[in-house]
């Protein structure tokens, strides 16, 4: 029994060690390819950016982020949420966001793009969502905001829909605030989504090759909305994967919403009232400075291939 206890101690000390100092450090990119534009479309590459939680000296992971312009030279750019992890986080945002500058984007806001992290009991996360609200440092919010619109040229799509531009093609997109605060105002988005519409983004006004819906966290009354509302694709963020999973596992521990847990990482679809369309949730990049850890779960960017329908796609 003492050895069985000693081996089992040790096992143990091994996994905090591998998920404390080794496995947060092992960023990845995780590549999908999906057939969804218009015939005789170009292909676009989007990166998905999720849930940094940025510290002023995680230069690491700053250093990676920023080799991702040259590495992936992305055509869009989507950020869902949760850039902040200190109050002088967006310095370290700057440092990792710099070199996409120019490129087309559109972010939504988590809550830790408002309010900083506080030193939370992890058990909880399995009695449900989190729900205690935050009692960290007010964040410079609007600062962060105006680097992404001012310096980055992104658009803020709390609340809100935009019509953005890359490659001569236009993409419709909507998203709202951080669901999991509800934050979201799922009800002005049908409105938001009519006018855009009526406004040409050229002089000749192209066909909308793609609708995009973003939001931070995954929750079912969101993703339902979002495909009521005709998003040919979706991105969350939110989950960190479940942050520490059984190694192999397809489900995530922990979801912190409600959406299922064999979802809370990477792509899948989410089907409402008879439609059916992808959705990506990444895993994030970061963690809660308070629990800085990854398990059988690596911090990761996506990068999705968007291409053109064929008559193959569709047979």
């Amino acid at each position: 029994m003492g050895a069985t206890l000693a081996g089992l101690g040790a096992v143990g000390v091994s996994a905090a060690v591998w998920g404390t100092c080794i496995e947060r450090y092992l960023f990845t990119v995780r590549r999908h390819d999906l057939a969804l534009l218009p015939p005789g479309s170009p292909s676009l590459t989007v990166l998905h950016l999720s849930d940094a939680h940025m510290a002023p000296w995680q230069h690491r992971k700053q250093k990676w982020i920023a080799r991702l312009a040259e590495e992936v030279q992305p055509d869009l750019v989507i950020n869902t949420g949760d850039n902040l992890g200190h109050e002088d986080g967006l310095r370290g945002i700057r440092s990792a966001f710099d070199p996409l500058r120019g490129v087309p984007g559109a972010f939504v806001h988590g809550s830790n793009d408002v309010t900083g992290p506080s030193p939370r009991n992890p058990l909880r996360y399995f009695q449900g969502p989190s729900s205690r609200p935050h009692r960290g440092l007010d964040l410079d919010t609007a600062a962060m905001d105006a680097y992404f619109t001012g310096d980055l040229g992104w658009t803020d799509l709390d609340n809100a829909a935009a019509v953005l531009e890359t490659r001569g093609l236009r993409l419709d997109a909507f998203g709202v605030s951080d669901a999991h605060r509800e934050w979201d105002e799922l009800e002005v988005l049908p409105g938001a989504l009519a006018a855009i519409r009526r406004r040409p983004l050229f002089r000749r006004r192209p066909a909308t090759a793609l609708t995009i819906g973003v939001t931070h966290a995954p929750y079912r009354r969101v993703l339902d909305a979002f495909t009521d509302l005709g998003a040919d694709i979706i991105f969350a963020g939110h989950t960190h994967g479940g942050q520490v999973r059984v190694p192999f596992s397809r489900s995530a521990l922990v979801a912190n919403c409600d959406i299922p847990r064999d979802q809370a990482r990477g792509l899948s679809t989410w089907s409402h009232r008879g439609r059916t369309v992808p959705l990506n949730v990444s895993a994030g990049l970061g963690h809660s400075i308070y629990a800085p850890v990854r398990f059988a779960c690596l911090p990761e960017a996506s990068v999705l291939t968007l291409r053109a329908t064929t008559a193959l796609d569709s047979a």
